[in-house]
């Protein structure tokens, strides 16, 4: 088997997740290089320069170690990237309540995690004629507002800033391995307590489990987002956690291959606890990044909530 740590530093250009890239290049996965390009964006923005659009996302992907992309979802959705940036808000989805707190706000520029137009490429030639995405276009449109998607790049920074405010989230950084920070040793806790804990701290009313609510767990794997079955399963049998906690699965991929392996004898359990629960901690450290690099714009996280309600 590879190395973690060595996993780590190699970046799948097809991989939706940084965990991925570590899962898929453990069991020998083909990896994609990408040649590093250079930035427009060059060093950092002089005081009397303006700001737009393009400069951030140049600037924040010269932080990111394979540089440019030749094929990624990380594009403008709307606005172009010479418009000069009044103020900024970031956010998992750009909802149209998003959008339209971000009118209110006087803010023309929206960074977001998660597509816009309901697919992972946000094509649209799917939606012409589509009352909901002609909305939502012309809300953008009319009102001037620039939405880029930072899904690729954000997850190409070593460490994975969305793993990592995740697991600062829930106070589990101390207990994270030194080769591969998405596995934690935590103290022993029962499945029911440490769910009960997830749910406090997430701020989340409910989540799916499979397990034995009485199971002690210890050893935790952490795949915020959703990385997918093929992942998943591979996770699950290099790391051999107690438990496997996701963003999101589909029951019958990785629902179906738990239940199986526990019906086996393995001892290991699964927590859901969304999508959104699992990676917004990403888009506050886009508000920290913001800060630092450019503090004279303004900059404020809306969060988009779950689209779903629980009874």
């Amino acid at each position: 088997m590879t190395d973690p740590e060595k996993v780590l530093q190699n970046d799948n250009n097809q991989s939706r997740r940084k965990f991925i890239t570590a899962i898929s290049t453990m069991v020998g996965a083909e990896i994609l290089f990408t040649i590093p390009m250079t930035s427009k964006a060059g060093g950092l923005f002089k005081p009397d320069e303006t700001i737009t659009v393009g400069l951030i996302m140049d600037r924040f992907i010269k932080d990111v170690p394979t540089g440019v992309l030749k094929q990624t979802v990380d594009i403008l959705k709307s606005g172009s990237a010479d418009m000069p940036v009044t103020s900024i808000v970031t956010s998992m989805f750009a909802t149209i309540e998003v959008i339209k707190k971000t009118i209110a706000l006087g803010a023309n520029f929206i960074i977001v995690h998660e597509p816009t137009f309901y697919s992972h490429e946000d094509d649209t030639s799917w939606l012409k004629g589509d009352r909901v995405y002609q909305y939502k276009s012309e809300l953008l449109n009319n009102n001037k507002i620039a939405v880029w998607r930072c899904h690729d790049y954000i997850h190409r920074l070593v460490p994975d800033p969305v793993s990592t405010s995740l697991l600062k989230e829930l106070d589990w950084m101390k207990y994270s391995d030194k080769s591969f920070q998405n596995l934690v040793t935590i103290p022993d806790i029962s499945l029911r307590k440490l769910i009960s804990y997830l749910k406090t701290k997430l701020q989340i009313d409910q989540v799916r489990y499979i397990g034995d609510l009485d199971q002690n767990c210890k050893r935790v794997l952490v795949a915020p987002g959703a990385v997918g079955i093929r992942t998943q399963s591979s996770a699950v049998n290099y790391y051999k956690p107690d438990v496997l906690i996701c963003g999101e699965i589909s029951e019958w991929e990785a629902g179906e291959y738990i239940r199986d392996a526990r019906a086996k004898g393995d001892n290991v359990s699964l927590i859901v606890v969304g999508h959104i629960a699992s990676e917004e901690a990403g888009s506050i450290f886009m508000i920290d990044w913001l800060k630092e690099k450019f503090p004279s714009v303004k900059a404020q996280f809306i969060p988009s909530g779950n689209s779903l309600s629980f009874l």
